[in-house]
């Protein structure tokens, strides 16, 4: 019997490792590129490190509760009976002129600006896992598909987790990408799957890049983590600022609430639109993740004159009732006199406009 179990374990322990071969699960930095990370400031002991300690989980939970309630805990609501809306984008009549935004639910969307197109963190695979069907997007959520997008001038990626790269997206765009903008390390990722490494672009905390004219893109901390193995922390996790003349974005990626959201706005703001994580929060992991109301209050931080929500709407990754998170951090931003942007997914934000007026597009939805 104890060899048999011994058998059982060394067999699943090798199918593990031969699965994880497969290259969804990317390439971890080494040669001149681990080089590289080794030098920043960020990056001790084998990792690279928030700017403040940041628990996974805080306190008076531990891994084996959460697992525990994953498998067990049956929570109401938190995929919809029915079909979110959206709006199927018109490529083929965007004009170059014209400065917009277009959300495709979580936190993948499209920025044309001045004529440049940007893609964020985009997921058109419907899944936001390395195994296929089983973290899958919400009927009606994945109306955009990779064979739509147009060329890209710059694809942005703000860490390498599966809901922010997804490895069947990124490689179906590879002909259309024309440069990329990432943190150190995720290159990797991007040249194992045929990425050349003369378009891409991996930057530290703190940097920046000119793209063109009076275009640049900083590079900002966030407080989170990254790794698509069991090894964490190995590539670096961030927020981006774009700015023009006229326009200043801050497109911020997955983080939890610190002192950061000041720090970047007295340092960068005022921005004419932010966009923060708005779902998949739960107490329990509140360090690396916001909660709706502290969305509100990380976008005063930044002296943000509008606020969007993103990371809802498209794939269950927390416990919450999947529309708490619009409805929780409406009420708030209402509470707070912060204006807020609610398009639906494939509805476009005229950047250049001074009003918006967006239904709640969830109200009524089971």
């Amino acid at each position: 019997m104890f060899i048999t179990i011994i058998v059982l374990v060394l067999a699943i322990v090798a199918g593990v490792y031969f699965y994880m071969q497969q290259p969804q699960f990317g390439k971890a930095p080494s040669g001149e590129r681990l080089e590289r990370i080794k030098k920043s400031k960020n990056y001790k002991d084998g990792a690279f490190q928030n700017l403040n300690l940041t628990p996974s989980l805080a306190e008076g939970y531990t891994m084996s509760g959460v697992l525990w309630d994953f498998l067990f805990t049956k929570y109401p609501n938190t995929s919809p009976l029915d079909s979110i809306p959206s709006v199927k984008v018109d490529w083929n009549n965007l004009k170059p002129e014209d400065n917009i935004l277009i959300w495709f639910g979580h936190s993948s969307y499209f920025i044309q600006l001045e004529g440049k197109k940007y893609l964020i963190d985009p997921v058109f695979s419907g899944n936001a896992s390395p195994i296929s069907g089983t973290t899958k997007a919400f009927p009606g959520s994945d109306i955009c598909l990779t064979d739509d997008i147009p060329e890209i001038d710059y694809l942005l990626i703000t860490h390498d987790h599966y809901d922010h790269l997804d490895y069947s997206t990124v490689k179906a765009i590879i002909p259309k990408v024309k440069k990329v903008v990432t943190g150190l390390g995720v290159g990797s990722h991007l040249e194992y799957w045929g990425y050349k490494p003369e378009i891409i672009t991996e930057l530290d905390w703190n940097e920046s890049v000119n793209l063109y004219d009076s275009t640049t893109i900083y590079t900002v901390p966030a407080r989170h983590f990254s790794g698509r193995t069991l090894k964490r922390n190995n590539t670096l996790w961030l927020s981006f600022i774009l700015e023009t003349r006229n326009i200043k974005l801050f497109l911020g990626g997955d983080s939890g609430y610190d002192t950061h959201f000041k720090e970047i706005g007295e340092k960068h703001g005022p921005f004419d639109l932010v966009l923060l994580e708005d779902g998949q929060y739960d107490v329990k992991w509140k360090y690396i993740h916001l909660l709706p109301e502290e969305v509100v209050k990380a976008a005063k931080d930044l002296n943000a004159k509008r606020l969007m929500p993103v990371h809802n709407s498209k794939f269950k990754l927390g416990n919450h009732p999947w529309n708490e998170p619009m409805v929780r951090v409406t009420a708030e931003a209402q509470k707070k006199n912060m204006p807020l942007l609610t398009p639906m997914i494939g509805e476009p934000i005229h950047l250049n406009d001074s009003i918006y007026s967006y239904k709640e597009w969830w109200g009524g939805l089971k």
